[in-house]
């Protein structure tokens, strides 16, 4: 086992994940408005006595906010990842695992079109911000990793509300499936000290 040369009080990595879709097609759609799981995935162990789930994310219910309307709120889904992907395995121990919802919104914007005989269209953009903090109780050290995502999606401004709500579906789901990929690798890289039978610490000069 490669060993730890020193631990760094705070070790703060943030990563950024962005896409876009301009008009998908209906065949990427799902049938229904399910939130994304990850059960079929392994829970990553986590070498702590417990993982908390906090939110600083707070709705406006007012536009150009629009989080609210979606029928599968990112918010609670990143409740839900926390849960399926991360598990406490050390009950003994002086650590504590926080996950912190940054950023859970999505804001709308028109975009009047330019050109006669064209439609206006509507730019979507949903943004995830989650902190995956541990802290040693009795040490007081913390280590912690951020991923900040985000997804944009642009569709004629007449589209019904049955259709845009399957675009706001598959939009959320492809957000989570990016943050899971990205969320994965970071803990993985830059919290591994903290992951059950590791076999490779390492460290950052």
């Amino acid at each position: 086992m490669k060993m730890l040369k020193r631990i760094l009080p705070l070790v703060l990595i943030v990563s950024l994940v962005s896409s876009c879709a301009l008009f998908k097609t209906t065949e990427e759609e799902p049938d229904n408005y399910r939130m994304p799981r990850f059960t079929n995935l392994e829970p990553i162990d986590l070498k702590v006595k417990q993982i908390d789930i906090n939110s600083e994310f707070t709705p406006s219910f007012t536009r150009p906010n629009v989080e609210h309307l979606f029928p599968i709120s990112i918010e609670k889904t990143a409740k839900v990842w926390a849960r399926d992907r991360l598990k406490a395995v050390d009950f003994s121990s002086d650590k504590i695992a926080t996950v912190v919802i940054k950023d859970a919104s999505v804001t709308e914007e028109v975009e009047k079109a330019k050109e006669m005989f064209t439609k206006d269209r509507i730019k979507y953009r949903a943004n995830l911000d989650v902190v995956i903090r541990i802290t040693d109780t009795q040490s007081l050290s913390k280590a912690e990793t951020e991923v900040i995502a985000w997804r944009e999606l642009i569709i004629p401004a007449d589209t019904d509300i049955a259709e845009k709500e399957q675009y706001w579906n598959s939009m959320v789901t492809k957000l989570f499936n990016e943050f899971n990929a990205k969320m994965d690798q970071n803990i993985h890289r830059y919290l591994n000290a903290y992951i059950e039978n590791n076999e490779h610490i390492e460290s950052f000069e």
